[in-house]
């Protein structure tokens, strides 16, 4: 059985990095493989299978898809930034007000929904002083998943290494008495930022938008603030995340949908249909054969094989798990990478607690684990799904982006966020 699950476990990362839009229909048919096989062998019975996925996590994604689409509804977030590009005046400077605002956005709304949300403002300001979209749409989209990376509820490997570690919405800034890694992305992002700022100064046109968006709507985003005090609150209520984040966020998300079907008398049919239903399924899948992973000691094998090549090394499992997360993630999905390292870096924190207590080693593993993956995802147009979205919106105005395009910012723009995110980390978290 050992054999099978971990056969089937790298046939199925193989299939997802080589056929990502396909990487539901994958993980599904592999989930369904797992419980079969292991229901007749009696070694991952259904209900383990069925308590290995996350329901927490699931009830917050599923609450912020839905909240995000309300919030595109609304124009809030396009009033926002045409507001900033008339403060602006300038085009460069206005393009990047544009970036820094998807980054905002993105750290309480996921970063496919971010990008949906500005790039449309950054298209018609391209258009308008006839600047070329791509780099600001890459731009839009690297941002967005840097600072997804700085809550709980800004991007779905946020959401899974607070409900393995039972992080609370609140850790992600303070944990433990010291600075979370809220604050190792914006260091990070203090010199992407700079970074970015270099290939947008040359644009010296004078802009202005005379024609301003009107907010359709204040409720979906007051819904939002509601969202994030609630969930910065939860904290205290369920210190072990196990179920009032999800609720928090599928209560305001069916508040929403009323709303929309009562109040704007919206189709429903059509927003049901703008839900993401490839990641959800993906996310179910993922967590089944992670979970198989686990409760036939596979993750621990590959734990301790992983130890033995740091050898006794704080420093040197670090480097590995933060350089290793963003090579790999430049090509593979962060969400299932994610997945499969979380309790991989648990098992290294253990291997390693020869060395003394491992209180802060382990949140210095995980925080260098979610930047590498997270970040390291910008390298590449097929790195992660903001990028991908991107990309295919370029694609539909005329645009088609090449692998180095996308490289030539997107790599500069990763080394700068995560070095010095990473050196942060270890100062505060290696003692």
């Amino acid at each position: 059985m050992k054999l099978f699950v971990f056969s089937l476990f790298i046939i199925t990362y193989l299939l997802v990095f080589i056929f990502p839009r396909r990487r539901s229909f994958i993980s599904s048919i592999s989930a369904i493989l797992l419980v079969v096989t292991g229901a007749l062998t009696g070694a991952f019975p259904p209900v383990k299978a069925f308590m290995s996925i996350n329901w927490n996590v699931m009830g917050i994604f599923l609450g912020t898809l839905i909240m995000a689409d309300l919030f595109i509804e609304s124009r809030a977030p396009a009033v926002l930034a045409e507001r900033l590009v008339n403060l602006a005046g300038h085009a460069g400077l206005a393009i990047f007000f544009i970036c820094l605002l998807s980054g905002f956005i993105s750290a309480f709304v996921e970063n496919v929904a971010t990008v949906l949300i500005v790039a449309p403002i950054a298209f018609a300001l391209c258009h308008k002083v006839h600047v070329n979209p791509v780099v600001p749409i890459i731009g839009i989209a690297i941002s967005s998943n840097l600072q997804g990376t700085a809550t709980l509820i800004g991007d779905p490997p946020s959401m899974l290494l607070a409900a393995y570690t039972r992080m609370t919405f609140n850790d992600f800034f303070i944990y433990r008495g010291r600075p979370g890694i809220f604050f190792a992305v914006q260091i990070g992002a203090v010199f992407a930022f700079v970074i970015l700022w270099l290939f947008f100064r040359r644009e010296g046109t004078s802009v202005r938008l005379e024609h301003i968006s009107q907010v359709r709507s204040w409720t979906p985003v007051i819904l939002i603030v509601a969202m994030v005090v609630l969930l910065a609150l939860s904290s205290f209520a369920d210190p072990g995340f196990s179920y009032l984040s999800g609720l928090i966020c599928m209560i305001l998300g069916i508040m929403g949908f009323v709303w929309y079907v009562v109040e704007r008398k919206g189709p429903v049919r059509k927003f049901l249909s703008r839900i993401d239903y490839d990641t959800i399924v993906f996310l179910i899948g993922i967590f089944i054969i992670i979970g198989a992973m686990t409760e036939l000691g596979l993750i621990g094998m590959i734990a301790r094989k992983v130890s033995r090549l740091t050898g006794q090394s704080r420093f040197l499992a670090f480097c590995a798990i933060v350089g290793g997360s963003v090579l790999i993630s430049a090509v593979v999905d962060n969400v299932p990478y994610l997945m499969a390292m979380l309790p991989v870096v648990a098992r290294i924190a253990g291997e390693h607690s020869v060395l003394g207590d491992t209180a802060n080693y382990r949140p210095l593993l995980f925080f260098g684990l979610l930047i590498g993956a997270c970040l390291g995802g910008n390298i590449t147009p097929v790195g992660a799904s903001a990028n991908i979205v991107g990309c295919g919106l370029l694609k539909k105005h005329g645009y088609h982006v090449s692998f180095w395009e996308y490289f030539r910012v997107g790599l500069p723009f990763t080394i700068a966020a995560v070095v010095p995110a990473a050196i942060f980390l270890w100062l505060v978290w290696a003692r």
